[in-house]
């Protein structure tokens, strides 16, 4: 898919994903290290702190979505930006745990807004452009994850060399980018975007709450979620250890994003063929728990340098494959479980739930790590939840319905900005 033959809209969106992605991978992977060192919090606390961003973003999804679906894509991206670029600068200059909590609430709720108006905009952008004759809706829909991935691999890349300079450079770098996007949206986004109607949400809470399969299977997600959250507060604590400071971190992020960007359409067209919905999710939560299991298996060596380095690497790897297979499954099982007209709540449920999930449990593994416990304990303990989640699953697969691309798209890794 070229990005030149796309409209301008499309290419905007496509490469406004690019830079939210930048801006947020640059400050995100070093705000533990951060929080622990130069703040002060304890271990509880940080990882308190960094599950508080991921709830403020993801709790508050499908308010975004229908916030968007009420007043328009514009006004709800603006405002997400000038969000985010109040909460970068002010994590950069908050020296108080009251100062931190309020900035990555900034920070999460900025995306809660623009990241579902855009995803949104973009599936229904995709299905114009399938219907004008310009191909398949999914190769636009590729085109945004690819992007957004790339921006998560640069991110922690450019954030390390600031790092050099110091932490608040690096918020105030990424609040720069951000100011970048406001003034290109301000002049190239349309007030108005045709075929877009605004709607009034309403109602659907009961039903939802009383929809077993479907809360079960928001348990098994927040399992992932809160696995894959360890890629910024148990690794981060790993590669200390081993290497003596932060500095491999952001390459072992940057082989994640290399390693979606390389291989996610190939791994999710292999699986597609052979795999249902539900042994899909079950393998990649297997994979994940493999990931935790490696390093708390090399954890009692105790061994130091670029060779500990290692295990952390096949963590991320194993995390990052099970990743493929979780997180498409999941996004496109929900339609399955969902009320007919409904599909958008369930959606926003989804990442709310989940969200919630990951905010306690990031709670319980500061605190682990951060006791006193032999080394190999807290890796055990992660290692048992995405083990644990796999009997969670919905007992069989319905077959999909067929939709609009924009009730169904599914939510790239690269939304987590």
């Amino acid at each position: 898919m070229n990005l030149l033959r796309l409209s301008p809209l499309l290419r905007l969106l496509v490469l406004t994903q690019l830079a939210f992605n930048i801006g947020f991978f640059m400050v995100l992977p070093f705000l533990a290290e951060h929080l622990g060192r130069a703040v002060g919090m304890a271990g509880w606390l940080v990882g308190f702190v960094l599950g508080l961003r991921t709830f403020s973003q993801q709790g508050l999804f499908v308010v975004g979505g229908a916030l968007a679906d009420r007043y328009g894509v514009r006004p709800v991206v603006l405002a997400g930006c000038v969000l985010r670029i109040a909460g970068f600068v002010w994590l950069g200059y908050a020296g108080q745990a009251w100062a931190v909590v309020g900035a990555v609430l900034l920070v999460g709720f900025a995306a809660a807004l623009f990241s579902p108006a855009v995803e949104s905009e973009v599936a229904r952008q995709a299905v114009v452009h399938e219907e004008a004759g310009g191909g398949p809706r999914t190769r636009v829909l590729a085109l945004f994850t690819v992007a957004g991935q790339a921006g998560a691999f640069v991110g922690p890349l450019l954030g390390a060399l600031l790092l050099s300079v110091d932490f608040r450079t690096v918020c105030l770098v990424g609040a720069g980018i951000f100011v970048l996007v406001l003034a290109a949206h301000v002049r190239l986004l349309p007030q108005h975007l045709s075929g877009r109607e605004r709607v009034q949400v309403r109602g659907g809470i009961g039903p939802l709450l009383r929809n077993r399969r479907f809360l079960v299977l928001c348990c098994a997600y927040g399992a992932y979620l809160l696995a894959y959250n360890q890629l910024y507060l148990a690794l981060p604590a790993e590669v200390e250890r081993a290497a003596g400071s932060q500095a491999p971190l952001a390459w072992l992020l940057a082989l994640s994003s290399l390693l979606v960007v390389t291989a996610q359409l190939p791994v999710t067209r292999w699986v597609g063929e052979r795999l249902s919905t539900r042994c899909s999710m079950a393998a990649g939560l297997a994979l994940i728990a493999a990931g935790f299991a490696v390093v708390a298996a090399a954890l009692p060596a105790g061994r130091t340098g670029t060779a500990a380095l290692l295990p952390a690497a096949g963590f991320v790897v194993l995390l990052t494959l099970g990743q493929m297979l979780v997180a498409p499954a999941a996004r496109a099982w929900v339609p399955d479980l969902a009320e007919d007209g409904r599909l958008g709540l369930y959606t926003g449920a989804l990442s709310s739930v989940s969200g919630l999930i990951v905010l306690l449990g990031s709670a319980a593994t500061g605190t682990l790590l951060d006791t006193g416990l032999p080394p190999a304990v807290p890796w055990l303990l992660l290692a048992a939840v995405p083990a644990a989640a796999i009997a969670l699953l919905p007992g069989r697969d319905r077959p999909h319905r067929r939709g609009n691309a924009a009730d169904t798209a599914v939510e790239a890794p690269s939304a987590r900005s």
